[in-house]
């Protein structure tokens, strides 16, 4: 995938969709491409997190290992396609983390992979940047939270 097309999977993003051209055109140099086959997991839960992830093309499960003593399993959180993004968001607040789900491809995947630390910079640098990406964290992980608890009440 060349820069343009980055950049594009990038506008289309829903964390990125509102930034400016130069804004878009700056976080496409941070952005690397992975390529996923179905089965493929792009992390799992307990692994420390890193990166964030924006789906190229393809699908990809959010799910997370349960154990309630006497019922244990994995509840599925959310099925993700193009345009969607997951990762560890406390990269972009300078927090080292562990992941609380696991993230498995359904089909043949490519993901655009940032550095949240590389990204954390770039916010800090640019208020304006900053604050606009923040707020569409704080959107963002509120629906994943829903989703979450929309999951476990199917327990």
């Amino acid at each position: 995938m060349n820069r343009a097309d980055m950049e594009e999977t990038l506008k289309a993003c829903e964390f990125f969709k509102e930034l400016e051209a130069e804004q878009i055109g700056q976080i496409s140099s941070l952005c690397e491409m992975r390529a996923f086959e179905p089965g493929q997991y792009v992390f799992h839960q307990g692994d420390f997190g890193e990166h964030l992830y924006i789906i190229a093309e393809g699908h990809v499960c959010l799910e997370r290992s349960l154990d309630l003593g006497a019922r244990t399993g994995n509840v599925v959180i959310g099925v993700l396609g193009k345009g969607r993004v997951l990762g560890c968001w406390s990269t972009l607040l300078g927090e080292p983390h562990h992941l609380m789900s696991s993230a498995s491809c359904q089909t043949p995947t490519r993901l655009l992979a940032i550095r949240g630390a590389d990204l954390r910079e770039m916010m800090l640098s640019s208020r304006k940047l900053g604050l606009n990406l923040l707020e569409r964290l704080c959107f963002l992980l509120r629906d994943r939270i829903q989703d979450a608890y929309g999951a476990m009440e199917k327990i």
